[in-house]
Parts: structure tokens; sequence; C-alpha cells
């Protein structure tokens, strides 16, 4: 059995592993590439911990790096030791070896925040470097959640009262709502059509996914966003913006629309972090507390320093 079906095998048996760890979310973001698994066992051969991956090649050079529109990786625990710092630190290092032994290039993963992983990988010389992400936890009180917007989002709202939110847009009109929002603002999209449908179908399949639209009287979408979910957390994964609509107050009915539906299904809601500043200041308008998390790293090969440096991380970011 192959490490791939064990984890499989294991995945099912967690009482919970974040979506963008589970195998068909690997196969849905690495579809046509390569992914695999790292297992750490004990002397009779239980799985203690994880490491999905996707592994990438250019020229000579070998490397692991995050699948598209995937923002949680690392290493992954079984819920008996999560809390157990030298456990924890033993599995790390056992990975670690495994990734010794794999001749990379460069590694690079974000890992769950309040991964004890991160100070156990630190300490056997990866690098870590702080990100955050914006997340609003307690949805409980919707009211109480909306007098925590900022004035400005409060005022959008108001402007909204006039669109109202669906969720039936279908996959491929939100493809293409997406691709025009960008071609007005002069941008590609980073992901294919194939890659949101295969990723949509999926996660739809698993009912762990909505496609959340903003539209006015006649059906025309100003906003929309594809959400996920697991028994924690949900993502506000790719939200979109029509820059025609900019001052119709969509963007803000979007947020709070996706944070009615993190409450109804009982879990936190998470922006899904960004480290741009202007983006970053949007999401703390809604009330949301900034979340610290870690990427990760290691050069195998100082000169694969200098691929990145020319690349700017460009073909990376768009895999």
């Amino acid at each position: 059995m192959t490490n791939k079906e064990r984890y499989i095998e294991w995945v099912d048996q967690q009482e919970y592993v974040p979506i963008m760890m589970t195998p068909w979310w690997m196969n849905a973001v690495c579809a046509g590439k390569t992914w695999d698994v790292l297992l750490a066992e004990d002397d009779e051969g239980n799985i203690l911990g994880a490491m999905p991956y996707l592994l990438r090649k250019r020229a000579w050079f070998k490397y692991i790096i995050m699948p598209q529109q995937t923002q949680i990786g690392g290493i992954w625990v079984t819920a008996e030791i999560t809390a157990d710092k030298w456990k924890t630190a033993e599995v790390c290092r056992n990975i670690a070896n495994q990734l010794d032994a794999m001749q990379l290039a460069y590694y690079y993963q974000q890992y769950l925040p309040g991964s004890l992983c991160v100070e156990a990988m630190h300490g056997l010389g990866f690098k870590t470097h702080k990100r955050v992400t914006y997340r609003v936890d307690d949805l409980s009180d919707l009211d109480a959640v909306i007098a925590s917007f900022s004035k400005n989002k409060r005022r959008q709202l108001q402007k909204a009262l006039s669109l109202h939110a669906e969720r039936k847009m279908d996959p491929e009109d939100f493809y293409r709502f997406h691709t025009r929002c960008m071609e007005a603002r002069k941008r590609k999209l980073s992901y294919t059509r194939e890659f949101f449908l295969v990723l949509e179908h999926k996660a739809r399949r698993h009912g762990q996914c909505e496609i959340l639209s903003i539209c006015n009287a006649d059906g025309q979408p100003y906003a929309a966003a594809f959400l996920i979910w697991d028994k924690h957390n949900m993502y506000y994964l790719i939200p979109v913006y029509d820059p025609a609509f900019s001052d119709s107050g969509a963007s803000a009915l979007l947020a709070l629309e996706a944070m009615k539906l993190a409450r109804e299904k009982h879990v936190h809601f998470d922006f899904e972090g960004s480290m741009d500043r202007g983006i970053a200041k949007h999401y703390q308008q809604f009330g949301s507390t900034p979340t610290t998390y870690y990427s990760v790293e290691k050069y195998y090969k100082p000169i694969f320093r200098l691929a990145i440096w020319f690349q700017k991380l460009r073909e990376w970011q768009y895999r």
C-alpha cells in the first residue's frame, strides 16, 4: 500500500483534518501534477503525523510548494499528540529527515495557525516567517458582528439595501464573471477554467462549498465569492467584485452574507488572509481579528534562491 493510499485511510479515521489537507482537495488542486504524502509512524506502524505535498520540477531542480488556491498545508498530527510538544517534535524530526533524503532544492509550506510543528521545524533548521489572516470567530450575535464593522462598511451596507444575495450561481458563470471583472482591471486570472470547475465539482460533491453572489433586482451580479469550509472554518477563498459597481456596497454585503453562511454551518469565518496592505485593511474593517500563522521553508540548494529571485515567484503563484 502506498503512502497516499494509507493517508486516505488515515484521514477517514481522524476526527478532523483541515479541508486543504484532505486527499480529495489535493487531487483537485494538483490535477495533472504530482502530489504525495510523507508519513511519520510509531514502532508499531501507526501513523502519528502526515505531510501531503505538491512536488514540482524545473530543469534539474525538485521543490515542494503550496498548490494553487491552498493556504494551509504542512504537517498534521493525530489528535492524541496535538498538544504534546515533544511528541510533535519527534514527528517533525521524522518528516524533516525524509525531506532531507528527497534531494530537494527548496521546501515551502504554510502551516495552520497555532501549529506546534512551526516551532519544531524552526528548531530543525527551517526558516519560519510570520503571516496574517483575518478571522471572525464569534458569529453567534450577528447584530454585534455588524456593530463591529467600521463606519465605512456599515455605510456601504446601507447603499446595498436594493441588492440581494443568491446561492445559485453556476460555476461556469462564476468563472466568466471573474474573468470579466479581471479584464476590466486589465489583469488576468491566476487559475484556469478547468482548474476551477474540477475544484468546485469535488468540493460540491463533498458538501463543502458554495458560490454566493450579490445581485441587483434584475439578477445581474455585482459581486460573488467561492466559499469552502470544513468542521471548524469557512474560507473566503475567491471573492470577486465588479469594478463598475464599486460604489454599490456589494462588497460589504458579500462579506456579511458569507458570514451568515458560516454562522449557519457553525464554523469560524476566515477571510483567507492577505499580506497585501490594501486587502488587509479591507478585511480589518469587518471587525475581524488578525490571526498569525507561519510559512516554513528551507533552501537545500542556495542557487535556487536565484531562480526564485529572477522569477519573482510568479510561475509558482500560478502553478
